[in-house]
């Protein structure tokens, strides 16, 4: 049986780093996922929530599942995409793919980022449990010829488990 979570990658969009995700450099944008409702209650969510704040101003700005928010934390853009529209839901792979195109967007307008900074547990493989190998493709689907380098943080027990 294959592992649906494996975190591999091609190096040349997709890059894998055994680190913790906040501990990435400041050029990176932050992304991870979140639901409409803006809960961010548990996991790597919950982290996000103490350390940026604003949650107001995520309200605010009226996402819905296959959208993103963002905010910007001293030059740094910080990528919430909206994968279900209440926190007791789960994602689909459609509204990942829509949440990510959303967020190409602002990527590519904003003409500022050479990377972004992405824990495979973040976005939808963790408590959501997509499979990873699935969440790679899109990235590479949405972001190749981009120019745009994708770190993928995993944690060393993370990591370990994963491969």
């Amino acid at each position: 049986m294959a592992d649906t979570h494996s975190p591999q990658v091609k190096p040349e969009l997709l890059k894998q780093v055994t680190s913790n995700l906040f501990d990435c450099p400041n050029d990176e944008a932050l992304v991870h996922c979140i639901s409409g409702d803006c809960c961010m209650g548990a996991s790597i969510a919950v982290l996000f929530k103490q350390k940026f704040g604003d949650v107001s101003k995520l309200l605010k700005q009226r996402k819905v599942s296959g959208q993103c928010a963002v905010l910007l934390r001293e030059s740094r853009f910080i990528y919430y995409l909206v994968t279900k529209q209440r926190a007791f839901h789960k994602p689909t792979y459609s509204s990942l793919l829509h949440s990510i195109k959303d967020m190409s967007i602002n990527v590519i307008t904003a003409d500022c980022l050479s990377s972004l900074a992405v824990c495979s547990h973040s976005i939808v493989c963790g408590l959501d449990q997509l499979e990873w190998t699935k969440v790679a493709k899109i990235l590479e689907q949405v972001f190749i010829g981009t120019g745009i380098i994708i770190t993928i943080y995993s944690l060393p027990w993370t990591a370990a488990s994963l491969n």
